[in-house]
């Protein structure tokens, strides 16, 4: 049986593993591997490795075809497999602080389009709570495995990662008006953003130490509930001139002109503006093509050999990247690529992005990649290296920082939310910092809280 705790880690221990005891965090790391559902997983939710560094890889240039360095945050070996285990554990300890929920009598609700639903299922597991994960009916085979494993049910609806308002529309109808559901709406979450700012943010800062100048010149990454770009609001603190670029599908370019549309990009593109999309920070919006990442993916994952032969490296000198990105993964690195030639950054300037995955949740889609493309042999792979990667361009991007795009945002995002029950008075409010920086704030509070109710093991 697993370790039975009353709590988990407060934000700051997220953020810096080497603040738990050293005793606990020994215990934890022993369990990473051993035993994924035991209770003290709770404290491996972190971006640092045992040696507390970040997890992260500089790609290399060769590959980039780029000057500027190209940071990727890599979130696999988070607890669940995604760094969205984090704001899924922040909103339920959140909850207990509050006295809102208990284990035994509340039941979580997961809407979702995969990664958090599958963070919702597995802190729910070691948090004691039942579970319902709402999501799309047409996602990956290995994210329903994924939640089904760790003893949540699923509640699909119909249509695929662009249709999530169908998922927020039964999550409302069906399931908040029962008291004991707790919703955990990562699209409204403000949990969400707190442990992106201070977490992933820090991370990203910390990743960038000794590469290049040591600074952030730029963040990357997808919005899907837009909790990650929090790490932007971060960054700007320490570096005021850093450039946040959110990426969306060309297919779906709802950032770009309110467009709507299906794509393929698991995890992102979800035709809204979340609400805790900081828009006001958020200085320009690129557009990637949905099938550039999946075919990207393919590359990066099968044709590493084929690379190492055309860009005359060595053997084995691109074995690390296996196994690390996803779809979205891609995605972020194809939009870190146009960043860095929109912004003119070279030798010295770097760039941070995330994977927020592995490739053990795409095996399908690799497998209906090569149904829709057929045999897909070396010079293909060659072909779409070139395309994809070589071939990123600064074109298909957007600058959101006049104030009319902000206010167009804002209106996007009052479009929605208004729907599911938010106040214009409320909405308004996030048109200025300082409703952020206030959110962001109550950290050390809640810290605090957490770590007064906490009992933990014996050594």
């Amino acid at each position: 049986m697993g370790t039975i705790l009353t709590s988990g880690p407060t934000y700051e221990e997220m953020r810096n593993p080497a603040t738990l005891p050293p005793a606990l965090r020994k215990r934890a790391l022993e369990v990473a591997h051993g035993d994924p559902l035991d209770p003290l997983n709770l404290f491996n939710i972190t971006w640092k490795n045992r040696e507390n560094r970040v997890r992260h890889v500089v790609l290399l240039k060769e590959l980039t075809g780029v000057a500027a360095n190209v940071i990727v945050l890599l979130a696999r070996d988070f607890p669940s497999g995604s760094h969205k285990v984090g704001p899924a554990y922040t909103t339920l300890i959140e909850g207990e602080l509050a006295g809102e929920i208990h284990p035994g009598r509340n039941t979580i609700i997961g809407p979702s389009t995969g990664n958090f639903g599958i963070g919702t299922a597995y802190i729910a597991r070691l948090m004691k709570y039942r579970c319902v994960v709402v999501m799309p009916e047409q996602m990956s085979a290995e994210r329903y495995e994924r939640i089904r494993r760790y003893g949540a049910e699923l509640d699909l609806t119909p249509g695929s990662e662009s249709d999530v308002i169908l998922v927020l529309e039964r999550t409302r109808d069906h399931y908040r008006k029962d008291p004991q559901n707790k919703v955990l709406a990562q699209f409204e979450l403000l949990p969400n953003y707190r442990f992106h700012r201070h977490v992933t943010g820090d991370a990203a800062l910390e990743a960038a130490k000794g590469v290049g100048n040591g600074r952030v010149a730029a963040f990357v990454c997808a919005p899907g509930s837009a909790g990650t770009l929090a790490a932007g609001d971060e960054i700007k603190s320490r570096f005021a001139d850093a450039a946040i670029v959110a990426v969306e599908p060309q297919e779906c370019p709802t950032l770009t002109d309110n467009g709507r549309g299906t794509h393929r990009i698991e995890g992102i593109g979800d035709k809204m503006v979340p609400l805790i999309h900081n828009v006001l920070t958020t200085d320009y919006v690129a557009r990637v093509h949905d099938d550039d990442c999946v075919a990207g993916l393919k590359v990066l994952e099968h044709g590493r050999g084929v690379l190492e032969k055309t860009l005359r490296l060595p053997a084995g000198a691109l074995d690390r990247l296996g196994g690390w990105f996803g779809i979205s993964s891609v995605c972020n690195i194809i939009g870190a690529l146009k960043a860095v030639k929109l912004l003119g950054l070279g030798a010295g300037d770097n760039v941070v992005t995330v994977a927020t995955d592995g490739f053990d949740r795409y095996p399908s889609v690799m497998a209906d990649l090569e149904k829709r493309r057929g045999p897909i042999g070396d010079d293909t792979i060659a072909s779409w290296y070139e395309e994809i990667f070589r071939g990123a361009s600064p074109a298909n991007i957007l600058d959101v920082r006049p104030a009319r795009e902000k206010e167009r945002l804002f209106r996007q995002k009052r479009e929605v939310w208004t729907q599911f029950g938010y106040q214009d008075a409320y909405l308004e409010q996030m048109k200025s910092q300082a409703f952020w920086d206030a959110e962001y704030a109550r950290i050390g509070e809640i810290d605090r809280g957490v770590a007064a109710g906490r009992k933990l093991p014996s050594p």
